[in-house]
């Protein structure tokens, strides 16, 4: 054995304290706070999608006559195939509410404030993505919902102006439900999403290495210590303990509550009731209660005010004595969300 680490030693000469020199990165003390760790639950949760979706890679066939079988052979015939596809989508499930609670965390705590405009931009494209690869991965099932689903999305990007059309070609491959369908939406699930979300990881880590975290002071830190604290191995043993809680919890909802699976899409059949996943119950309540164009530039003119936040609320700063204009509007936004979230979740139709 000593001799092995002499080995690696003479071509990697790195030592323990040299390794702690190197990730010596001074951490703020309020990240001690268990709520400050959701900007890392998320890449613990998109590491388990990615090796668990390599495993169900394996198995699935994207076409739409062999997709739901290769679903039902995955959940039904292959070792530990239930339990694998429960944990890719609890995985995705709690990162995409992980994601959508780290913003509202960065939002309320002003974190995007200058000179951090780039990294809320970042944050946002993140949100997005995350949002996307949920819906290309629901839609890979090909279960009645799921295929309605995904048909009810390409009619509702038809509805931009200009370029709805050429949204729902770039969709579906074609102007209808085709055989392209779900192989566009695999490469999308399983390629492009993947490598955008970790580019726009590495571009959030190398602003906050630059940068800093955010410092926040708080009344209960004891006063006469240290504002910071060691990253390694004080923060990488906190991190660690989150991963492991994580894979706890994941393996006790992929047990308790697997994956389900529900009947065979039939593009001849128009259920009664049609729903999205539960992180599409807002913008799916928002298109009912207006026209197709009119809901579409609303949705994206929400969606124009968050990107641009941090320069409207600089401005709100600089011209008003309303200098903490953007917790009431968090406040009012996080009201509208739930009571679309729900509404669209207790509605029969």
């Amino acid at each position: 054995m000593d001799a092995v680490r002499g080995w690696i030693g003479d071509r990697l000469p790195v030592s323990g304290g040299a390794l702690k020199e190197l990730t010596n990165e001074p951490v703020p003390y309020h990240l001690k706070r268990w709520w400050f760790a959701l900007g890392g639950t998320p890449a613990y949760l998109f590491i388990v999608q990615i090796f668990t979706g390599i495993l169900l890679a394996f198995y699935y066939e994207a076409s739409p006559s062999t997709a739901y079988a290769s679903v039902e052979h995955i959940t039904r015939e292959v070792a530990f195939g239930w339990f694998i596809r429960g944990l890719h989508k609890w995985a995705a499930t709690l990162m995409i509410a992980a994601v959508i609670l780290h913003q509202m965390r960065v939002f309320f705590t002003g974190a995007y404030r200058k000179p951090r405009e780039i990294n809320w931009f970042v944050g946002m494209c993140l949100l997005i993505c995350v949002l996307m690869t949920g819906f290309t991965g629901y839609s890979l099932v090909f279960e009645q919902l799921s295929f309605w689903g995904a048909t009810v999305g390409a009619n509702i990007a038809d509805s931009t102006p200009f370029v709805g059309g050429f949204l729902k070609a770039m969709m579906l491959g074609g102007a209808t439900y085709n055989q392209a369908t779900l192989s566009r939406f695999f490469v999308l699930h399983a390629a492009v999403l993947p490598v955008t979300i970790t580019l726009l990881v590495a571009v959030h880590i190398t602003i906050i290495r630059m940068q800093g975290v955010t410092e926040f002071k708080f009344k209960d830190e004891p006063t006469g210590e240290a504002k910071t604290f060691n990253f390694f191995p004080d923060h990488l043993y906190t991190e660690l303990m989150i991963g492991l809680v994580l894979m706890v919890l994941l393996s006790a909802l992929a047990t308790i509550f697997p994956a389900t699976l529900g009947p065979v899409a039939d593009p001849l059949q128009t259920p009664e009731i049609i729903k999205p996943e539960w992180f599409f119950y807002v913008a799916f309540r928002w298109l009912k209660l207006f026209s197709g164009t009119a809901a579409i530039l609303s949705m994206g003119f929400v969606v124009f005010v968050m990107f641009a936040w941090p320069f409207i609320d600089s401005r709100i700063r600089e011209r008003t004595r309303f200098q903490e204009a953007s917790v009431w509007v968090g406040i009012l936004g996080v009201l509208a969300i739930i009571l679309l979230t729900v509404w669209e979740a207790v509605a029969r139709h």
